[in-house]
């Protein structure tokens, strides 16, 4: 899958910080088969809109579960054959597209060809692959090109199928001369509706999606699209966390239900600050000690870095009595909005990652009263009054 980047940064990350993030997504594996709307006279005017969306998810589980079966009995299979069953990766559509994804990925921002070995690498993709994981993220300008080779280089090593990956990139750091960055065709291979409809229908990708892209942007897009009879963005990579709500809670649901773009969300725990590894200062090892993260260093230290802190101590106790670690409930809550299709993580050892994929045993254990809770101690619940019914 192929992402493209354009538009204002995000207003608390450094300049530096934001050239990695400002591009272009995404390919995958598979036809799209968008799934067909209920028919409005199935609708049940009584529900809630919540009400409405658990009806719609739960009828879409069980078109899936009869099409699953009926495909496990045409190959003489049986349901423990199934990456879900064997691993208990739960995996969701990507947005209203037909491509399923996990529910985690695993992101090369930062680690691959930069903080971790090749070995490291590999041992985190290995951990991955086997826990159900078919999403993996990386982009051209990660470590200058090489997150890219690795990624490449393990699969290949691996002997994995290609269908049964699903790997996404970005594109517009490309290079220093004015022809190898930005979303120009002559770059990417438009212009940028245009020129990913051609890379799609070239079967260089089958999917194309955008990053770190206005609510407003993504519209035009998928405007243009239907327009000129193209091919519009499936999803949209953003920022989400305990302190970063207000895109995917408000402005991407909004996208969803209008025009079927979901959300594939990074940086769960933002940037390791939700880690708790910061709550006594910046230890030398850690990714805050970089130079080239120096950005990071001052929002910690910063004042609302220190009352951060003091939430996560807050936070502690309902960690402790849902019996998983902080990192754990913070991705967790993530993948507790229905509106995220997949959430990205980034290790740098295979403890972490281990830790972070544990999240999937605490996600039914994220009732409606311990959201509150959260939300109790956040104070940070961005409001909406938008209604989704029509």
């Amino acid at each position: 899958m192929l992402a493209a980047r354009t538009g204002a940064a995000g207003s608390q990350i450094s300049e530096e910080s934001t050239k990695l993030r400002k591009q272009s997504v995404f390919s995958g594996t598979g036809k799209d088969k968008s799934p067909k709307k209920a028919s409005e006279n199935g609708k049940d005017s009584s529900l809630s809109p919540s009400g409405q969306s658990q009806l719609r998810a739960r009828q879409l589980a069980l078109l899936r579960e009869v099409e699953m079966n009926w495909y496990l009995k045409l190959c003489d299979l049986s349901g423990e054959h199934s990456t879900a069953h064997t691993t208990g990766m739960p995996h969701r559509n990507l947005g209203k597209s037909g491509l399923r994804v996990s529910c985690l990925g695993l992101g090369t921002w930062v680690t691959f060809g930069g903080q971790i070995s090749d070995e490291v690498a590999e041992r985190l993709m290995t951990i991955a692959y086997e826990s159900g994981v078919n999403l993996f993220d990386t982009a051209e300008v990660y470590a200058a090109g090489k997150a890219e080779v690795i990624l490449g280089s393990i699969i290949k090593k691996k002997g994995w199928r290609r269908s049964s990956l699903v790997i996404t990139t970005k594109l517009y750091w490309g290079g220093k001369a004015e022809t190898e960055r930005g979303l120009s065709r002559k770059h990417i291979i438009e212009e940028i509706v245009r020129a990913m409809t051609h890379v799609i229908n070239q079967g260089m990708a089958m999917y194309w999606g955008t990053s770190r892209w206005s609510a407003m942007e993504i519209m035009e897009a998928y405007s243009v699209a239907r327009q000129f009879n193209m091919i519009p963005p499936v999803c949209e990579q953003a920022e989400y966390h305990l302190f970063q709500r207000e895109k995917v809670e408000v402005q991407l649901p909004e996208l969803y239900h209008k025009i079927g773009v979901g959300a594939m969300t990074w940086s769960p725990l933002a940037c390791g600050i939700i880690s708790g590894k910061y709550g006594n200062g910046v230890p030398e090892s850690s990714r805050a000690s970089l130079k080239c993260y120096q950005w990071l260093k001052e929002r910690i230290v910063s004042e609302e870095g220190r009352k951060q802190q003091n939430k996560l101590k807050d936070l502690s106790p309902i960690a402790e009595r849902l019996g998983c670690t902080l990192p754990q409930l913070a991705v967790a809550w993530c993948l507790r909005n229905e509106g995220v299709s997949s959430v990205l993580l980034g290790s740098s050892t295979p403890e972490q990652l281990i830790e972070n994929l544990g999240a999937i045993q605490v996600l039914p254990k994220m009732t409606s009263h311990v959201v509150n809770e959260i939300d109790n101690i956040l104070r940070n619940k961005p409001y909406s009054k938008k209604d989704y019914r029509s």
